[in-house]
């Protein structure tokens, strides 16, 4: 783990008498989603505090400086941290030392009251510059300047433009941004007052993608003047750090499985050297306090899944022979909910993904976990209606029985005589040309059940990173006691 970078120093400090010479190492993760505790041998804040603790000794004791930098995502993963609105993640973060966070997507997972009760908790900086109400005012802190004894560094917080489209829901008077126009203006303002400019950017790192919103490798492209970039969003695993236009960009990945860390050497405010690594933490030792701490709220967490998050007066149907086969309620309930989540104008789910029904009475999450148990995420896709009407055409020649079995929202139809007949999207008739937004797990997207319509069209959507059994969980919330249920058929075969 230890660096040389004692020997570099000396050598840069020989360049000149007089140059003012620094070592700074950032350590950074991204995208840890609930993962505060091991999966088997991996992850969990307990190691990251131990390679934490051990680099910063080694850095300071060589006179350098250290900042610790997670580049968002905190939120949304692991059931026992869900549960718990990321209150384990967030201790965590605070016992292992943080000194700043960035707001991603996932964040805005859940409602207003939740996000600021989680800002208030952490004890650090949390940054998005991009960030803005109805008053065009910054509601999160922009970015935040570091002064150590030679050097002043300001870490930029940055959300990708996206989040207005992945959580649409809780975004209230809160709008995004674009990344490039905002640093530009604030620009200035951190030159003039720090020595290295670091992006914290929830961005994603996605070179070559046509697409509105900014990307990390934009952002270095439209600024020289940002040293560093750490980014998240995309769970980036690079071999190498690229580095454009003079920008370093780092991202270590997801689920706290590494922890990276970036050393540079800064001749009079210059970056003039980097060496970076992604440090596994697969067999590193767990902290004592952090697991402590990590442990009880993982018992706390699964205490958590047992308690009522809704009741149902009627049985919600989830029969393997029936979900595969024909409309059922629960079967309804599920495609309704992601439709409902994410916004769109069609959802499908298939029936081979529901493995267990729903009796009446109060409705756990452990229940929820039991419907739909395989961890699947929400993929949306912008579809044509000719690419609708290609899915269709699949769809009518899945025979009952199978897993492929579809139910939908949104989307109506008939198949008679062979034929499909009355297609129409939400009431109205479907348009060959007009772009719709559909929503699915991404098993189906992936071309799972041999949903190959799906998957050839993957570059035209995206991973929502909304876990299906907490969608069909906060729906099932939205609506309170299940008194009744539609099983009634969203395409009929005559």
């Amino acid at each position: 783990m230890k660096k040389l970078f004692v020997f570099t120093l000396v050598v840069l400090m020989s360049i000149s008498l007089f140059a003012v010479t620094s070592h700074l190492t950032i350590l950074h993760v991204n995208d840890t989603h609930g993962h505060a505790w091991q999966n088997g041998e991996i992850g969990g804040f307990a190691g990251v505090s131990t390679v934490v603790d051990a680099v910063k000794a080694e850095v300071e004791a060589c006179g350098g400086y250290v900042l610790v930098l997670h580049a968002g995502d905190y939120n949304t993963g692991v059931p026992e941290s869900d549960q718990l609105d990321a209150v384990p993640d967030i201790i965590g973060m605070n016992m292992v030392g943080f000194d700043a966070v960035t707001l991603g997507n996932h964040e805005f997972d859940k409602n207003r009251e939740v996000l600021l009760k989680q800002m208030d908790l952490l004890e650090m900086p949390v940054l998005s510059a991009n960030i803005v109400d109805e008053n065009n005012e910054h509601p999160v802190t922009p970015y935040v300047i570091y002064d150590f004894e030679d050097l002043s560094v300001a870490v930029l917080g940055l959300t990708t433009e996206e989040t207005a489209i992945l959580e649409p829901i809780y975004l209230d008077n809160w709008k995004f941004a674009n990344a490039i126009d905002v640093t530009a203006k604030l620009m200035p303002e951190l030159q003039s007052n720090a020595d290295i400019i670091v992006a914290l950017a929830h961005l994603g790192y996605q070179p070559g993608l046509d697409d509105p919103k900014t990307t990390s490798n934009e952002l270095a492209a439209a600024f020289s003047e940002i040293d560093v970039i750490v980014d998240g969003h995309t769970h980036t695993f690079f071999k190498k750090p690229p580095v454009i236009n003079d920008s370093i960009i780092v991202s270590a990945v997801d689920w706290n499985k590494y922890v990276g860390r970036l050393d540079l050497t800064i001749v009079d405010g210059d970056v003039v050297d980097f060496e970076w690594e992604l440090i596994p933490l697969e067999g590193v030792e767990q902290e004592p306090k952090v697991l402590a701490a990590m442990n009880y709220f993982l018992a706390l967490g699964d205490t958590k899944l047992n308690e009522m998050i809704g009741k149902t007066e009627i049985l919600l149907n989830g029969e393997r022979a029936d979900v595969r086969s024909k409309p059922t309620n629960l079967a309804n309930l599920i495609s309704d909910s992601i439709k409902w989540k994410t916004d769109a104008d069609i959802a499908l789910q298939n029936g081979g993904g529901v493995r267990a029904s729903i009796q009446p009475g109060n409705i756990s999450y452990r229940d929820i976990l039991t419907v739909l148990p395989f961890g699947n995420t929400v993929y949306v896709m912008e579809l044509k209606g000719k690419e609708i009407m290609e899915l269709i055409d699949f769809m009518v020649t899945i025979p009952a029985g199978a897993g492929a079995y579809p139910h939908l929202a949104g989307l109506t139809f008939t198949f008679e005589n062979g034929q499909v007949k009355d297609v129409k999207v939400n009431g109205k008739a479907l348009e060959m040309d007009k772009v719709y937004r559909l929503a699915t797990n991404n098993y189906l997207a992936m071309g799972g059940d041999g949903y190959e319509a799906l998957s050839k069209n993957g570059d035209k959507g995206y991973d929502t990173g909304f876990v299906a059994a907490d969608v069909l969980r906060g729906y099932i919330d939205h609506l309170g006691t299940i008194e009744n249920y539609t099983s009634e058929a969203r395409y009929n075969r005559k």
